[in-house]
Parts: structure tokens; C-alpha cells; sequence
């Protein structure tokens, strides 16, 4: 069965062989040996074929570079490849000309066309059409990164590099002139003519190598630079679009895996650009001049040389499609080591209480090992591919060499040419095999740069923010009917149909037991999360109805554990609101009662915090998060089990600015203390993800409910701490 294909296509090639003759006979008998000739039984061939190539499709298990359109598009070519010789070589080679025309029906012209509409057919496909599993990966993510994607990035220099084009230009020229006129040196001393001429030529190739030296230190300045601009702005670009992204982005992709791609990913990315674009563009600007120096010197070794190096850049392709799949995992890899030792150090106390050091060594150097191993594969993947680009770069020269040596053989070109054209195919070969090497390198590029342009084009999954910005917000909030759960678990639901009204002017407390949703409640009066079902809304409107920059104006929230930045004290209160002065940061802290202990240090608000707050105690990071709430002034203001860790005298303090300053804002007040709750205007018990209760302190507990029981459990729970402190 898996012969039939194979004997189908033989069937073709001996028809299309049959017919050729036939027309053949039957065309000379009417029209002369002439151009017009070849053109009519190029068309009538390309009858036969297409044809055949129609009965040879339907048939199943044929390579996917002889199936369908490609299989149409190689018989045209076979049709058209000898007309088009015929009219190319009619008025520079006659002869040459006249000899296929009589040869068209030979076998040697009959394989040798096959022979090349096959390569070029494996060529094509293999350099420019995606393989079925390419365009899977391109369906399922939507876009996929590729060269042309990394050189738009250069489109906002497009002045710079015209004049990088210019000096190249003029580089290149300068160099592959010198050839030239070290065959007509080649020519004076065979000929001994002028003598002249010999230091006329040497004052030209001195001034030449002088200005394409100058030349090119001058490109090469401004290319590097720009290159550097261009890194700059993509990690730019990408750490923007990630710091768009939705909240729920960062709690399903690791946080090693995004430092990955802002700093290997993109340094990989634009150093393989930087030194491969350079690449290319050097050699490919010199191949174009050696071309076309080589073509005035022997138009015939010119083509053979051609056709060679079509043959030859199938190599790059089939390696730099295992490099750039190969480049993916090994970034994989270093990714999960970075989150590894990321996780390591963000939890340095638990570790080191814990006196887990080695374990977290060994877990570190397990992820290590994973791409060590990847790296081997790598190493023995470069390997082959430098062997067989070589092999490749040898096999050219030497049949450009021995091709050459045939036609000085019967006289075609003469010493001083022969001289000239050995150094342009040294020169030529010299830049095919950079562009062979060069080429995997740009593919594993394009494998590095796959995260990175996926995340610059992931689009947030939250509603385009609003654009409300009233003057005299209220600041009523109501949930109405809200069900929500997290992207982590769809399944579960944290909150089920949960509604009640935070009033302006009033202090609401929020109270139940761990685990029963009152963390979700905050997260959603931040924006963070959209609930699956029901709507929350601020004075009547949708909170996505606010502009973004509004609503964190309007909103602050100071959190069990605030993050501090590794800045001065100062800058943390004051953080996001640019220029303070001094003076409110100071009546903000005194409010929150961070005053004193600022004061009391030698550097006072230019006290550094230190990474993530680290120089201060639990308390006082607590009160320095206060601070950075009240300056903002917020219409609502939100205290998620804010002052946990203050002792009692700061903890009452601080409860009484909550109460006093409360006729001011809407205050959210979440807390385990339940002294902290008596005083609110309106208590919610939380349990299950629903409002199980609400009133105030002495209405819930004469219903002896759920907040009743929570008051009694913290009061024995405070009565045996007590009786052990007695005992």
C-alpha cells in the first residue's frame, strides 16, 4: 500500500517523458528550432503535467512537498525551467542557447531539470512553509514570534539604520573592490607593459582599504549603539505590559518565570540580534557585491556557484528548527531554577527556622541538574550542526574551484580574471558559511523571544477601565448578589451570593473565622478580581465605571502585612503620589502614630525601610502603612487586621482615630480582636463565604449566634492565657 504513491509518481515521470517527445517530433515539424518553440512545448508540457499532477494528488501518503499546491507549483517550474534558460541566456550566450534548445529532449537535460525543480521543492518548502506542527502551536497561541517580529522592533530607529546602510554600503564596496585590482596587477606582471600602472594601483587599494576601514568603525559605532537602545526599549516595553496585566496573570504564572523574561529572556534575545543582525547584514552586503563582481568576471561560474548554494542552505534550516525548540526548554528550565531560588530567598525565616538550608539546596540543584542535562543536548546539538555547515561551506568551494579550473582550461577567462574570481570565491564562500552559521543562531533568537512577545501581546483579562472621576463621590458601596471564585480554583466558590452596604460616614466591621472570605472581600473592593455572577457598586455605578487612577485615590487599604519598598520611610508614605512635602508626610504619620518612632531614628523619614520593610518591626511597618493610606485622604478606607501586630496602647490609638475620623470616609474594619469591632455601626459575620449575620455588637450577641460564639471563643482563649500567666 505504501508503494502505490511511489509507482504513481514514477508514472508521471515516464508520461511526462513519452510526451515530451512526442511534442517534440510533432512540434519541429511545424515550427523551427527557435524560442518560440521552447515557450509553446513549455506549455503544452505544463498541460501534460498539471494533469497528472491532479490524478497524483488524490492519491494519499505522498511527502507534503509533493502534495497539492506545492506539487502544481514544482510542474509548473518544470515546464517553464528550460524556456525561461533559453530566453535568459539568448542574447549574452547565443550558443549556449542554441545548445539546450537542441538538447531538450536529451535525458541528461531531462534529470538535470528534474533534478533541480526537486531541490528547489525541498528548499522551499523546508526555508518558508511552516510544518503542520508549527502551524498548530501558531493556532492555539494566536501569534507566534519570528524574525520579521524582532526586526519591528527596529522600526522606531529606521533614520539610524539608513545611515548604518550607507556606511555599509560604502564599507562593503571598498573591500570587495580590492580583488579587482589585484588581478589587473596580475595582468601588469604577466604583460609588463605600463610600469605605471602598478603604483597607480597601489595608491587606489591603500586609499580604499583606508576609507572601508574608516567606514566601517563609524557603522559599526552607530549599529551598536542603536542596538542598545533597542534592548532598552523592549524590556521597557515588556515590563509595561506585564505590570498591565490582570491580577489573576500573577497568581497563575510564577513569579521566576516572569523575572525570567524581563531579564534572560530579553538579554538572550537582543545580544544573539545584535551580534547575528550584524552579521547578516556585513555578509549578506558583501555577497551581494562579490555577486556581482563574480558575474562580470564569468557569468557561467557565476550560475554554478548559484546553484550551489541553494543546495547547501537546506543544512541551517533542519538545524535551526532543533536549536530554536531547544532554546524554549532550556529557558524553561532556567525559569524553574529562578523560581526555585526566588521562593528560597522571599521565605529566607521559614527556611532558616525550619533549618531546611540543604533541602533548599538540593531542590535548587535538582532544577540545575535538569539543565545541565538540556545543556549537554545543546552542546552535542551545536556540535553537529558547526560539522555539517562546514561539510557544507568545503563542498562548495570545492566545486566552485573545480569548475573554475575547467573554464580556464578552455580559455574562458584569462590569468588576471582567474586571480580576481578565486579571491571573490573565497570572499563568496567566506560569507556563505557566517550566513549558515549565523542562521541557527537567529532561530534560537526567535526561540528565545516566544515568551517575550507572548507576553507583550497578552491582552489583560479585565474590562477596560472607566472613565468617572466625580468631584463629590460619597462613597457608599453595595454588594449585590456577588458569587466569585479564584482562576486557581474555578470550581470552588469563596464568596456565594454575598450582599450588604458599607455607609458613608459609618464604620463597618467584618468579622468570622479564617478561610471565610473576608481577604476575597478586599481584594474585590480593590479591582483585583471581577465576581463570576452579581455586581458591586460605588454611590449606584458599576466600580468599573471608575477610572483606574481615581478609584486608588479614592480607596486605601492597609493590609495585615503591608509591603514596604527598600526606599526612606518618607518615600514609602508617599508612594505612588510623586512630590509630598515633608510636612503632610509628617501629620499623616502622626495620625497613625508613626511619628515618634521615624523621629527617634538618626536619619529620621530618610531611614531606609530596607527589602520589603525588613529593617522594622511587624508594628511599626503596620503604622507606617497606616500613614501611607491617610495621606491619600481616601473617601474609603479599608483595614484588613491592620493592627495585629501593635501592642495594646497603639492598638487603642490607633482605634480611636479609626472612630473619631470615621465621620469623614467609609471605613471597612476587618478584625480577629473583637474588641476592635464592638464600637462599628454595623458588624457582618462571614462564614462560608456568606453573611451569616449583621447589626451591632449587642444586637449579635443577644441573638447568641455566630458572633456570639466567636466572642466567647477569644474570651476563653484570653482567660487560659491569662491562668497561665497566673500560674
Amino acid at each position: 500500500m505504501m508503494l502505490r504513491p511511489f509507482w504513481t509518481l514514477c508514472c508521471l515521470v515516464a508520461v511526462d517523458y513519452g510526451a515530451l517527445h512526442l511534442l517534440g517530433r510533432v512540434l519541429t515539424h511545424f515550427l523551427p528550432v527557435s524560442l518560440p518553440l521552447a515557450w509553446v512545448m513549455g506549455l503544452a508540457r505544463m498541460t501534460v503535467l498539471t494533469l497528472g499532477a491532479q490524478v497524483v494528488s488524490s492519491r494519499p501518503g505522498l511527502p507534503p512537498w509533493l502534495h497539492g499546491k506545492p506539487l502544481l507549483l514544482s510542474c509548473i517550474v518544470l515546464s517553464l525551467l528550460v524556456p525561461s534558460c533559453v530566453t535568459l541566456t539568448a542574447l549574452p550566450f547565443p550558443q549556449t542557447s542554441a545548445e539546450i534548445l537542441h538538447s531538450w529532449c536529451h535525458g541528461h537535460l531531462f534529470c538535470c531539470s528534474y533534478l533541480v525543480t526537486l531541490t528547489s521543492a525541498v528548499i522551499w518548502h523546508q526555508l518558508f512553509l511552516p510544518s503542520d506542527e508549527e502551524e498548530e502551536e501558531e493556532e492555539e497561541s494566536g501569534s507566534s514570534a519570528s524574525i520579521w517580529r524582532l526586526l519591528a522592533l527596529l522600526r522606531a530607529y529606521g533614520g539610524r539604520f539608513l545611515l548604518v546602510a550607507l556606511f555599509l554600503v560604502l564599507s562593503s564596496w571598498g573591500e570587495m573592490a580590492l580583488p579587482t585590482y589585484t588581478g589587473q596587477m596580475t595582468d601588469w606582471i604577466q604583460s609588463k607593459e605600463d610600469p605605471s600602472i602598478f603604483w597607480s594601483t597601489i595608491t587606489v587599494m591603500s586609499l580604499i582599504t583606508l576609507s572601508s576601514a574608516v567606514t566601517e568603525f563609524i557603522c559599526d559605532i552607530i549599529f551598536n549603539v542603536t542596538m542598545s537602545l533597542v534592548h532598552t526599549q523592549t524590556q521597557g516595553q515588556l515590563l509595561h505590559s506585564i505590570l498591565r496585566q490582570d491580577i489573576a496573570f500573577f497568581d497563575t504564572v510564577p513569579t521566576g518565570d516572569i523575572t525570567s523574561r524581563v531579564t534572560t529572556d530579553t538579554t538572550a534575545m537582543s545580544e544573539a540580534l545584535n551580534h547575528n543582525l550584524s552579521i547578516l547584514m556585513w555578509y549578506l552586503m558583501r555577497l551581494v557585491f562579490v555577486v556581482v563582481y563574480m558575474v562580470t568576471l564569468s557569468p557561467k561560474l557565476t550560475l554554478f556557484t548559484m546553484l550551489c548554494l541553494f543546495i547547501v542552505t537546506l543544512v541551517p534550516k533542519l538545524s535551526g528548527t532543533f536549536y530554536q525548540d531547544l532554546a524554549v526548554k532550556v529557558q524553561e528550565s532556567l525559569s524553574k531554577a529562578n523560581q526555585v531560588s526566588l521562593e528560597t530567598f522571599s521565605n529566607m525565616k521559614t527556611v532558616r527556622s525550619f533549618a531546611n538550608e540543604e533541602g533548599e539546596c538540593r531542590r535548587y540543584e535538582a532544577k540545575l541538574q535538569d539543565t545541565y542535562q538540556l545543556n549537554k543536548v545543546e552542546a552535542l546539538a551545536y556540535g553537529c550542526t558547526a560539522v555539517a555547515n562546514s561539510f557544507s561551506g568545503l563542498a562548495l568551494k570545492v566545486a566552485v574551484l573545480y569548475f573554475g579550473g575547467r573554464l580556464v582550461t578552455n580559455g574562458e577567462v584569462s590569468g588576471g580574471a582567474l586571480v580576481s574570481f578565486v579571491l571573490y570565491e573565497l570572499q563568496f564562500t567566506s560569507a556563505v558559511e557566517a550566513l549558515l552559521h549565523s542562521y541557527p543562531d537567529v532561530r534560537k533568537a526567535v526561540g528565545s523571544s516566544e515568551k517575550v512577545f507572548e507576553y507583550m501581546d497578552r491582552t489583560p483579562q479585565k474590562p477596560p477601565p472607566g472613565v468617572l472621576t466625580p468631584s463629590n463621590l460619597q462613597g457608599s458601596i453595595e454588594f449585590r448578589n456577588v458569587t466569585f471564585s479564584y482562576p486557581k480554583r474555578p470550581d470552588t466558590p469563596v464568596l456565594q451570593d454575598v450582599s450588604f452596604t458599607l455607609r458613608p460616614g459609618q464604620v463597618t466591621a467584618l468579622v468570622g473565622p479564617c478561610d471565610a472570605g473576608k481577604s476575597t472581600v478586599v481584594n474585590l473592593l480593590l479591582k483585583f478580581y471581577q465576581p463570576q455572577s452579581g455586581e458591586i457598586l460605588l454611590d449606584g455605578k458599576p466600580l468599573s465605571d471608575y477610572g483606574n487612577q481615581y478609584y486608588r485615590r479614592m480607596v486605601s487599604v492597609v493590609s495585615q502585612e503591608p509591603i514596604l519598598s527598600a526606599r526612606s520611610l518618607k518615600d514609602n508614605i508617599s508612594y505612588g503620589l510623586g512630590e509630598v512635602s515633608l510636612t503632610s508626610v509628617q501629620s499623616a504619620a502622626s495620625v497613625a502614630n508613626a511619628d515618634d518612632f521615624i523621629s527617634e531614628k538618626p536619619s529620621g523619614y530618610q531611614t531606609g525601610a530596607g527589602q520589603k520593610g525588613e529593617l522594622l518591626s511587624g508594628g511599626q511597618k503596620q503604622r507606617v502603612a497606616l500613614a501611607r493610606a491617610l495621606l491619600r485622604d481616601p473617601k474609603i478606607l479599608i483595614l484588613d487586621d491592620a493592627t495585629s501586630s501593635l501592642d495594646t496602647d497603639t492598638e487603642l490609638k490607633i482605634q480611636s482615630m479609626v472612630y473619631d475620623g470615621a465621620r469623614q470616609r467609609t471605613v471597612l474594619l476587618i478584625s480577629h480582636r473583637m474588641y476592635m469591632v464592638e464600637k462599628a455601626d454595623q458588624i457582618l459575620v462571614l462564614e462560608g463565604g456568606q453573611i451569616k449575620e449583621s447589626g451591632k455588637h449587642e444586637q449579635l450577641l443577644a441573638q447568641e449566634g455566630s458572633y456570639w460564639r466567636l466572642c466567647n471563643k477569644q474570651l476563653s482563649s484570653f482567660q487560659r492565657r491569662n491562668g497561665e500567666h497566673d500560674l
